[in-house]
C-alpha cells in the first residue's frame, strides 16, 4: 500500500521551485546589463579630457622675427628682439642681386638694404650710408648687437659702406656690383681695415 501524498508539501516544493527559478532568470537577465555598465563606466574613466588651447600656446607657434607679428611695444623684451628680427630679415635676403641705387627685392645697394630691412619693421632710417653713419645711435664695436649697422670706409675718407650686425663679428651687406647681398666676417682683413664705427636704429620707436 503506498503511503498518503502529502498535498501541503507539494505546493510548498512547488512554490519553492518556482521561486528559485524566477530568481535565477532574474540574476540571468541582470547580468548582460551589470556587464554592459562596467564597460561604460570604465570607458568614461579612461577617456583624457581635451585641453583647450590657450593664448601661450596659441603665441608659441608664432614665429618671433617675422615683421608681421611684432607691434612695436612692450618695452626692453621686444626692443631686444627688434634686433633680432631685423638680422634675420637681412639674413632672408642674401642672394639679392646688386643694383646701385636700388632699395627694393629687384637688388640693393648697401645703404638701400639697410633703409629697406628697417622700413619692414616701421622704422625710417636715412637714405645713404653717410647720413646712416651720422643719425645713428653710437654703439661701442665691444658692444654690438644682432641688427646694428657696422660702417666701412673704403678708399675713402668718408663712410661709403654699410651692413647689418647678425652676431658673431659677422654682417650682411651688398658688396658691390655683380656681387649679390651676402655675408661676410669684421676679422677678414679687408673689412678689418676698413671698418669706422658702428650704429643702432633699432631701439627708436617706429613711425
Amino acid at each position: 500500500m503506498s503511503a498518503p501524498r502529502d498535498k501541503r508539501g507539494q505546493i510548498y516544493f512547488s512554490c519553492a521551485f518556482r521561486r528559485r527559478r524566477a530568481d535565477l532568470a532574474g540574476k540571468t537577465d541582470l547580468s548582460p546589463f551589470i556587464l554592459l555598465m562596467a564597460v561604460i563606466l570604465a570607458g568614461c574613466q579612461s577617456a583624457p579630457e581635451p585641453k583647450a588651447s590657450t593664448p601661450a600656446s596659441r603665441d608659441a607657434t608664432r614665429d618671433p622675427f617675422d615683421p608681421q607679428h611684432w607691434n612695436g611695444s612692450g618695452g626692453a623684451a621686444s626692443m631686444q628682439n627688434r634686433g633680432e628680427a631685423l638680422a634675420n630679415f637681412a639674413l632672408g635676403l642674401r642672394g639679392t642681386r646688386y643694383r646701385y641705387g636700388g632699395a627694393t627685392r629687384d637688388g640693393f645697394d648697401c645703404s638701400g638694404l639697410v633703409f629697406y630691412s628697417h622700413r619692414q619693421f616701421g622704422l625710417t632710417v636715412p637714405r645713404t650710408s653717410r647720413d646712416q653713419a651720422e643719425q645713428a645711435e653710437e654703439v661701442k664695436p665691444r658692444k654690438l648687437k644682432r641688427g646694428d649697422l657696422v660702417f666701412f670706409r673704403i678708399d675713402s675718407r668718408r663712410v661709403n659702406h654699410v651692413g647689418i650686425y647678425i652676431g658673431e663679428r659677422r654682417f650682411v651687406h651688398a658688396p658691390g656690383a655683380g656681387k649679390p647681398v651676402t655675408v661676410s666676417s669684421l676679422d677678414e682683413e679687408f673689412y678689418s681695415e676698413a671698418f669706422f664705427s658702428a650704429g643702432r636704429f633699432w631701439e627708436r620707436l617706429p613711425h
